[in-house]
């Protein structure tokens, strides 16, 4: 009896068409390579994000890799941490660079304090945040809940090293233009004030030639265990100011804020320190 059935082994004559194999049989080739194109276009994705083509798409891979992804032959380096360090140090550097320019009559006492605050982990983090790096973090085996809070908690250093790995294979330039679009506008309005009003305003009257500002209780108001205090802080030939707050010092703060703010004192928030 002769066997009909057609030989799978036989090769197909020239113009004739395979039959496809169902989905579960797709060879390992096939599935590797729809892999690797899922990848360059997530690659891709990120890329615009972060307004940078690597040259070394691996670069932007590590940055991603969190130490708790890496199988146990490999080693810490091929995560994020080296990238996270390089990153922080040229992060300061440009920021550094854009604070000096931006700034010519600022002391380097108000550099250091406007840099401490937009290198900050806080501040990386609102960066990855607003270019939406967060779900694109490679972590290990863990909870949905322990790995949502984790990836919030490495956001800063996902950030860092994001800035390495483009430091790395673009160059210098190709960093300081990543950092300056994203950290310009926080440069410009810092997100919380940078020095003690009272300080502020005491340097402010020794560079007038007047007194140290006197602070003094004008009332106090509230229960024992919530007051409020009103103070005013007085300087010769000015009109008194005063600031309400749940302590002395709180309250003086705000006296010291608003006498700032009526004479035009510079040095608080988004102005220089030019006195």
């Amino acid at each position: 009896m002769n066997d009909e059935s057609p030989d799978l082994q036989t090769s197909s004559a020239p113009g004739e068409t395979r039959a496809q194999p169902d989905a579960g049989s797709e060879p390992t080739a096939v599935k590797k390579k729809r892999s690797k194109i899922s990848a360059r276009a997530a690659t891709a994705a990120i890329e615009a994000r972060i307004g940078h083509k690597f040259a070394d798409a691996e670069l932007l891979a590590t940055a991603f890799t969190h130490v708790s992804a890496l199988k146990s032959s490999r080693k810490r380096g091929d995560s994020y941490q080296r990238l996270e360090f390089l990153g922080d140090h040229v992060l300061g550097l440009v920021v550094s660079d854009m604070l000096y320019r931006a700034f010519p009559n600022a002391n380097e006492g108000e550099l250091s304090k406007r840099l401490a605050d937009l290198v900050r982990k806080e501040s990386c983090a609102d960066v990855a945040k607003s270019l939406g790096l967060i779900d694109d973090i490679k972590l290990g085996a863990v909870g949905a809940g322990a790995g949502a809070r984790l990836r919030k908690s490495v956001l800063g250093d996902i950030c860092e090293a994001v800035i390495g790995a483009i430091f790395l294979d673009g160059g210098y330039t190709a960093a300081a233009q990543f950092v300056e679009r994203n950290w310009l506008e926080r440069m410009r309005k810092p997100r919380r004030p940078l020095r003690d009003p009272k300080t502020v305003l005491q340097e402010w009257a020794q560079g007038k030639g007047l007194p140290t500002p006197v602070y003094r209780e004008v009332e106090r108001t509230g229960p024992h265990h919530d007051p409020q205090f009103r103070v005013a802080v007085d300087l010769p030939g000015l009109e008194p100011a005063e600031g309400l707050g749940g302590s002395k010092r709180a309250a003086e703060k705000v006296a010291a804020s608003v006498m700032i703010e009526r004479e035009g004192v510079e040095g608080v928030g988004g102005g220089n320190n030019d006195g």
